[in-house]
């Protein structure tokens, strides 16, 4: 009789601009396939609602600068005067065990991925288009205009680097991206590559 390998474990980026829907997408792939998020650190204090080891592990200025030095991230950038980083006991355990780990996180942070974990399935996500992804900006009722158009122009920035990825994925509508994804990681998670 013949037993199949047991699935390797893989980690999943996923990238794309503010607003595209990488954290409702997250939300939904977990849910469904019983996956999970990695859960990143930062030295930026907790949002109202936010737990640490759940949203973030919020770290002291001094500890995230320990844990550089002992080389404890698979990723870190400081970004508007704060720093964020991927734990790498987050990743490399859960790997092992055969697990898929989804890694919502910047081109910067998936670029530095690319080199440290280079088995990582790349994936960007898309806006069906800018107006789509300015409206959802707006829709957010979060920012003023000034931080929108902000968040505009870095998103222009990022689109320009999806060729970086291994695949691109639109998300336009939220059920037929989750499935593009799933069949993404079926097939990184075989082995055997898309035909």
């Amino acid at each position: 009789m013949n037993v199949p390998p047991p699935a390797r474990g893989l980690l999943v980026v996923l990238s794309g601009p503010s607003g595209v829907g990488k954290t409702t997408l997250c939300e939904r792939l977990c849910s469904l396939h019983g996956w999970k998020r990695v859960v990143t650190a930062t030295t930026r204090p907790p949002r109202g609602g936010e737990r640490d080891g759940v949203d973030y592990h919020f770290l002291s200025d001094g500890e995230f600068e320990r844990r550089v030095r002992a080389n404890g991230f698979l990723e870190h950038a400081r970004v508007f005067s704060r720093r964020y980083g991927t734990p790498r006991e987050a990743v490399e355990a859960p790997l092992v065990r055969g697990e898929v780990l989804l890694l919502p996180i910047d081109v910067q942070g998936a670029a530095q991925v690319r080199v440290s974990l280079p088995s990582a399935l790349r994936i960007f996500l898309l806006p069906p288009d800018l107006s789509t992804l300015e409206a959802r900006l707006s829709g957010r009722g979060t920012e003023d205009e000034a931080r929108r158009a902000e968040r505009l122009r870095v998103a222009r920035d990022e689109l320009a680097r999806q060729g970086e990825y291994d695949h691109r994925v639109v998300n336009g509508d939220l059920g037929q991206a989750e499935r593009d994804i799933a069949r993404l990681v079926e097939i990184a998670r075989s082995g055997k590559g898309l035909s």
